[in-house]
């Protein structure tokens, strides 16, 4: 019945298999595996399209259920009734059937007051230092082609509040360029959401610089390498997933002025600095310590104790 107590369970991460979103809960299933080291834990990805269509894995009937993005909010209510001892749980803040879940973990500055919900400070990641060993053994020699002092650049892009214009464009450039001017050698990348005109200019400044990676999105993704290998990493403020990642590493981290104005994120701005990861930065590098960002490790301990507690009482009321 439920998996905790067998040898291996179950789980199926939910999304509509955006990058971003899919992450953020497989981020959460891979931690509860972590926290699970005598039961194997078999992680499936089940997808919406935008059509509704689902097309389930072929695995045993999921003991959890972990989903994030409104395409997985319908369906958690559907498959409910067809795996009643499954434990639901939903990734941000569903804004409907709250009742679908038997736990939701939603950003704290959301500010989710149901009785089953629980805050964390931004959202789930998949980081862990198995994972940053990985990639820097995956690559090492482009790694070695900057010696010294490195420093990961990660840059965003439009948001709802936050716009990388022509103005902010040029700040980021003259940032990176009094970088490299102390020696600073750089690992730049740049998302989805960045406009094409950036790209251009960050191709243009950096792509043939022998003391900078520009990572143009072509191959295997050196992000996981670059957060590793930084001595700094410097953040577009918009970008509350990498801000809390970058976090993660126990680095410096420097956030980067964007146009517009942070909102109801500037909650998650202001923890982050005040657990003191994160700084402005002004012209001058500073190196400094902090307790590592752990916050995906905490809520999946979290999520642990709740789901073993459910499957004790569910096999209480199983009869002998």
């Amino acid at each position: 019945m439920t998996g905790i107590a067998q040898q291996q369970a179950v789980c199926w991460v939910v999304s509509d298999g955006r990058r971003g979103i899919e992450n953020q809960a497989l981020g959460l299933a891979e931690a509860l595996a972590r926290q699970l080291p005598d039961t194997r834990l078999a992680i499936h990805l089940v997808h919406v399209t935008k059509q509704g269509f689902v097309a389930l894995p072929s695995s045993p009937p999921p003991d959890i259920w972990i989903g994030c993005g409104r395409a997985a909010v319908p369906l958690a209510g559907k498959h409910r009734r067809v795996f009643p001892d499954c434990y639901f749980v939903y990734v941000q803040d569903p804004r409907t059937k709250y009742r679908s879940f038997d736990l939701i973990i939603a950003p704290d500055h959301d500010r989710v007051n149901k009785p089953n919900a629980i805050a964390m400070i931004g959202s789930p990641n998949r980081l862990s230092q198995a994972q940053f060993s990985n990639a820097m053994t995956q690559f090492s020699d482009e790694l070695a082609s900057l010696p010294g002092a490195r420093a990961a650049v990660l840059i965003g892009g439009h948001s709802k509040r936050f716009k990388l214009d022509d103005r902010v464009a040029d700040y980021l450039v003259h940032r990176l360029h009094t970088l490299l001017d102390q020696g600073i050698k750089l690992m730049i990348t740049a998302s989805r959401r960045t406009p094409e005109t950036v790209h251009a200019r960050l191709k243009t400044e950096f792509g043939e610089r022998d003391d900078v990676w520009l990572f143009d999105g072509v191959g295997e993704n050196p992000y996981f390498a670059f957060l590793a290998a930084a001595d700094w990493i410097f953040v577009t403020e918009e970008s509350t997933n990498m801000l809390v990642e970058a976090a993660t590493t126990g680095k410096p981290v420097y956030a980067l002025p964007m146009a517009g104005e942070a909102g109801k994120f500037g909650y998650l701005h202001a923890r982050l600095e005040g657990w003191g990861a994160v700084r402005p930065y002004l012209g001058q590098l500073a190196r400094w310590t902090y307790a590592r960002f752990a916050e995906t490790d905490r809520i999946a301990a979290f999520l642990l104790e709740r789901w073993q507690a459910r499957s004790s009482s569910v096999e209480q009321r199983m009869p002998t």
